[in-house]
């Protein structure tokens, strides 16, 4: 059995598990992903699959044969290797689970959460 995500208009709208047999029989776009792919390793050392799990809502891009998240904001630009995305710039290096940063993209920057 694999994970299977169903693609309408370039975006997951289903991920289930199934056999290739059932897949083979259902109308639309289903891809194969693989619940070990994230930032384009595989967990396991395995083979990596399409960059990332597939979830509801990912953006499945066809040209790069790669799950992700859609933009978080205009000024993010996409990691070819792990298709992620990436802030203009970096979290702050005392960022914590006590001290936390939002992104502001007025700013262009991140600002503490207080």
């Amino acid at each position: 059995m694999s994970h299977y995500a169903k693609i309408e208009n370039g975006f997951v709208v289903q991920v289930i598990v199934s056999e290739q047999d059932f897949i083979d029989t259902q109308s639309g776009i289903w891809v194969q992903t693989s619940y070990n792919t994230h930032g384009g390793q595989h967990i396991l050392g395995g083979s990596p699959l399409r960059k990332n799990f597939a979830g509801v809502g990912m953006v499945y891009d066809s040209t790069r044969d790669a799950f992700y998240t859609p933009q978080p904001y205009p000024s993010w630009t996409l990691h070819e290797e792990t298709c992620g995305w990436k802030s203009p710039a970096p979290l702050p290096s005392d960022a914590s689970d006590d001290k936390q940063y939002t992104w502001n993209e007025d700013t262009t920057s991140w600002i503490e959460v207080t």
